[in-house]
């Protein structure tokens, strides 16, 4: 393919659709209006996990969500002004929450998880940094022992599908992570799993590879999209107009914005997360520790230990909460007690959301030549190196040999 194609965004998604549409030979443009990686993707909490392939919507989720949204520490939080744009996208969420749309989502998910481990080693090799990605194990951490079973749909949908799981109690779980607390009595191990030692390092890594290897990067601001006369692609810039016939979707929860004068409107919203960060942690942990209850994830990073959780429904560019960073210290210490909280970092970054945890995938019908690659919720870590393979092969011409309907961008 002689003709360049633009990917309109720089994360971690639109860096690994780079690269692996480089490897097929393709031209590529890369755009983003910050440096690559630095957004969205910088301040996850690295899990890169082939078995995160359950949706966010389960059975029996309604009967939590009163008490995640009103308790004021609770893992989900609406700004009052939101609600007219969550109601309607909670009742798809809750639509989808039935077992077989579960097993249905985690199938679909599966499919883009499972290869994260082996693709982002294969595209780091030669870089140097290989050590970026470091084998671990997903622990997930109950006060209630009783809780902590095996038969848990989300438990047993993993081990039909091949997990390696491991339920052990307080003993076996403070041999492997002696500085947890106590009040933890049981965890379920989730083996076979890897973590990014800086999330965001990784993506700029990755994304120094690419233009290493001809990609074009240019950092802009684009305000539209819209088509020529000659139906070519038109977007406009901060830095001047640019031309393209085939265009990847890669800006995450800001597609959207692109998306509606084309009239395509889809219920992506923001689901805002927050990290913290410890540089003088004064504690090691060896894996990633889920608190179960708390909905929080902590893990060792270049940095110190970060513990990042939190699913904030709010407008894009609404400002920080600064209770979240009080919040999530005092969840940080009650779960690492003798954790050092001097320095701590604040972060704030923006999930693209659908209602079914499945992002938007593929040629966009009745656009020829723009390509979805965007609303990885949760899951944009673990799912970018295989969507970067399928956006490829689909723009390239070669049909994927999986059925994408679970991903048709307009399937809302």
């Amino acid at each position: 393919m002689d003709e360049t194609v633009t990917i309109i965004g720089a994360g971690i998604v639109g860096i690994c659709c780079a690269l692996s549409l480089q490897e097929r030979g393709v031209k590529v443009r890369l755009i983003d209006r910050g440096a690559p990686g630095q957004e969205t993707s910088f301040g996850n909490a690295g899990v890169i996990s082939p078995w995160s392939i359950i949706p966010q919507a389960v059975p029996g989720i309604w009967k939590s969500i009163p008490g995640m949204v009103l308790a004021p520490s609770g893992p989900v939080s609406v700004r009052p002004t939101f609600w007219p744009k969550m109601i309607p996208w909670g009742l798809r969420f809750l639509a989808k929450s039935s077992e077989a749309s579960t097993r249905s989502v985690a199938d679909a998910m599966e499919t883009l998880c499972h290869p994260s481990i082996s693709l982002f080693r294969k595209h780091l090799n030669g870089t140097g940094h290989e050590g970026l990605i470091v084998d671990s194990w997903y622990v997930h951490a109950f006060r209630n022992a009783s809780k902590a079973n095996l038969r848990d749909l989300g438990f047993a949908i993993r081990q039909q599908h091949g997990a390696d799981l491991e339920l052990v109690g307080r003993t076996e779980l403070q041999r492997l992570e002696p500085a947890i607390s106590t009040a933890f009595k049981a965890a379920v191990l989730i083996k076979g799993q890897a973590r990014a030692r800086a999330p965001g390092r990784l993506a700029e890594v990755l994304a120094q590879k690419a233009i290493g290897l001809g990609v074009e990067f240019i950092q802009a601001d684009i305000t539209a999209l819209t088509r020529d006369k000659n139906t070519r692609w038109r977007l406009d810039t901060s830095i001047g107009p640019l031309s393209a016939e085939k265009i990847v979707l890669a800006a995450g929860v800001w597609s959207t914005e692109l998306l509606k004068p084309l009239g395509i409107k889809q219920p992506l919203l923001a689901e805002r997360g927050y990290h913290v960060e410890f540089p003088h942690a004064a504690l090691t942990i060896n894996n990633s520790i889920m608190d179960v209850d708390a909905k929080i994830v902590a893990s060792a990073m270049e940095g110190g230990i970060r513990v990042a959780g939190c699913s904030e429904f709010a407008e894009i560019n609404a400002p920080k909460d600064p209770r979240k960073k009080v919040t999530l210290v005092k969840q940080a210490r009650e779960m690492l007690p003798d954790l050092d909280t001097r320095d701590v970092g604040f972060w704030l970054g923006r999930r693209p959301s659908f209602p079914d945890s499945l992002p938007a995938l593929g040629g966009i019908d009745g656009h020829a030549g723009l390509f979805a690659a965007f609303g990885h919720s949760h899951y944009g870590l673990m799912m970018a190196p295989k969507t970067g393979e399928l956006i490829a092969d689909i723009v390239a011409g070669v049909p994927p040999n999986i059925d994408l309907t679970p991903y048709d961008p307009l399937r809302f």
